[in-house]
C-alpha cells in the first residue's frame, strides 16, 4: 500500500473535541496500515506544540509533519472571500506555506493517496491526485440553519452555504470516495449533490470504550442535586444556543435540579448563564468526572450535524441521556430502550422530570446504553472499512 498524505484542518491532537477525536481516531488507523504524513493547522502556538505529543500516540508511526498556526482573522477572509468568490471556510484556512508542503509531498511517487480532513483541505490537493475526502459533516448544511435562524448575520450564512454547498459539490466529483459521519449526512449530500457517479458513503464514529467506561473516574463534587450536566466546547454556536435555550425554556419547568454547563471556552453570553441553577465550568481537567456525577446527561441541541460524540461519551459512560431529535440523529440507538429523545421543551422537561424521580429506570436507561455503546462503537470496528477503501482508490486509479 502506497503512503498517504493526512490533510486536517487543525491538529489531531489531543482528541479532546468532536472534530479532533474523529481526526485522531482516522489518522491512528490510517498509520497502522502504511506510512503516513501530516498537513494541518493549529489554533495557536500551545496548540502547535501538541505535535510531539501526536508522534508519541502514534508510536513513531507518522512521517513527514507541517503544523501551522493559523493567524488569518475572519475579518480578512471575510474580505477575500469576496473578492474572490469563494467560501469564507476556505480563506480563513487558505496557507501558500500549506500548500507548498502537500504539493511537495504529493510528488513523491511512493505517496499515492490524499485523505482530506474536512472540506476545506481539498484547496490544498492537485487535481488529478487521488483524493478521500472525509466531509464529516455537510457543513453547507449548518450555514443554512445558521442562515434560516435569522440574525443581522442570515445573508452572510446562507452565501457562506452556497459557495461552500458548490465546492462540496465539485471536491465530491472529483474524489474517489467522500465519507460522512452518518449514514442521514451522507443520503442528504448524496440527495442534494446529485452526482450519479460519486461513490459517498458513511463511515461511522466510534468512542473509546476503556477511557469512557462507568467507574473510569470519581465523580466531580456536584454544586447541587439532582444534576443534570452539559458537555462541549462552549464558544461553538450549536452548543451554546442549545444551553442558552435549555437554561431559559427547560431548567425553569424542573423543580430543584442544578443544571452544569461543562466546557471549554464559554462565551460572555454563557458565561452570563451562571445563577444559583446554573453552573459554567469553563475547562476541566476530565470531563469525565462531571459526567460521572451528573443524574442525567442533557443534549437539547436545536442545530446539529452529523453524530453528536459528547452523546456518544455520555452513553459509554453508564448516564441515562435525554436528547433532542437533532442531537439523537445518526445515533445506531434505540429511543426509550438505550436513551430518550424529546424535542420541545415541555417533551425534554418531562423526560428529564421522569428520569430524576425513578432511579431504577434511570439506571436501566443508562447500563443499556453503555451495552449499545460495547456491542457497536468501537474505533476499531467503525474505521474497520479504511484498509479497503484506501486500496480500491489506488486500484481505481492504476485502471
Amino acid at each position: 500500500m502506497s503512503e498517504i498524505l493526512f490533510l486536517a484542518h487543525r491538529i489531531p491532537f489531543p482528541p479532546d473535541r468532536g472534530d479532533k477525536i474523529r481526526s485522531f481516531n482516522v489518522l491512528r488507523h490510517l498509520c497502522q496500515l502504511t506510512k503516513v504524513h501530516l498537513a494541518c493547522f493549529a489554533d495557536d502556538e500551545a496548540d502547535a506544540a501538541h505535535l510531539a505529543a501526536l508522534r508519541e500516540a502514534l508510536g513513531g508511526a507518522l512521517g513527514e509533519a507541517h503544523v501551522e498556526v493559523r493567524r488569518t482573522s475572519r475579518a480578512a477572509a471575510g474580505a477575500r472571500a469576496l473578492l474572490s468568490g469563494k467560501p469564507v471556510s476556505l480563506t480563513l484556512f487558505d496557507s501558500g506555506a500549506t500548500r507548498g508542503f502537500a504539493h511537495r509531498i504529493l510528488a513523491r511517487p511512493e505517496v499515492g493517496t490524499a485523505f482530506a480532513f474536512s472540506s476545506q483541505m481539498a484547496q490544498f490537493v492537485p487535481a488529478g491526485t487521488r483524493l478521500i475526502m472525509d466531509f464529516v459533516d455537510m457543513d453547507s448544511a449548518k450555514f443554512e440553519a445558521y442562515a434560516d435562524g435569522g440574525g443581522p448575520l442570515a445573508s452572510v450564512h446562507r452565501r457562506e452555504a452556497r459557495c461552500l454547498f458548490a465546492f462540496e459539490r465539485e471536491t465530491a466529483a472529483r474524489a474517489a470516495f467522500s465519507l460522512f459521519v452518518s449514514d442521514a449526512e451522507a443520503d442528504l449530500f448524496r440527495n442534494r449533490a446529485a452526482l450519479p457517479h460519486a461513490d459517498i458513503r458513511a463511515l461511522h464514529n466510534g468512542v473509546d470504550l476503556a477511557f469512557y467506561r462507568p467507574g473510569a473516574v470519581p465523580p466531580a463534587p456536584a454544586p447541587a442535586r439532582p444534576l443534570i450536566v452539559f458537555t462541549g466546547q462552549m464558544d461553538y454556536a450549536p452548543n451554546t444556543d442549545a444551553v442558552a435555550w435549555f437554561a431559559r425554556e427547560v431548567l425553569p419547568q424542573i423543580p430543584g435540579a442544578h443544571f452544569a454547563i461543562v466546557g471549554r471556552s464559554p462565551t460572555d453570553a454563557v458565561k452570563r448563564l451562571a445563577s444559583e441553577r446554573v453552573t459554567v465550568t469553563g475547562a476541566v481537567p476530565d470531563t469525565r468526572a462531571w459526567l460521572a456525577a451528573a443524574d442525567v446527561v442533557a443534549a437539547p441541541l436545536r442545530i446539529a450535524r452529523g453524530v453528536q460524540n459528547k452523546v456518544l461519551e455520555a452513553m459509554a459512560m453508564g448516564r441515562p441521556v435525554v436528547a433532542s431529535p437533532a442531537a439523537f440523529e445518526g445515533i445506531e440507538a434505540e429511543a426509550g430502550r438505550d436513551l430518550l429523545v424529546a424535542d420541545s421543551a415541555e417533551d425534554q422537561a418531562r423526560a428529564i422530570r421522569h428520569l430524576l424521580s425513578d432511579a431504577t429506570r434511570a439506571a436501566a436507561l443508562g447500563a443499556a446504553a453503555r451495552r449499545r455503546m460495547e456491542d457497536s462503537y468501537s474505533w476499531d470496528a467503525r474505521l474497520a472499512p479504511l484498509a479497503a477503501l484506501v486500496s480500491v482508490s489506488e486500484r481505481k486509479a492504476a485502471a
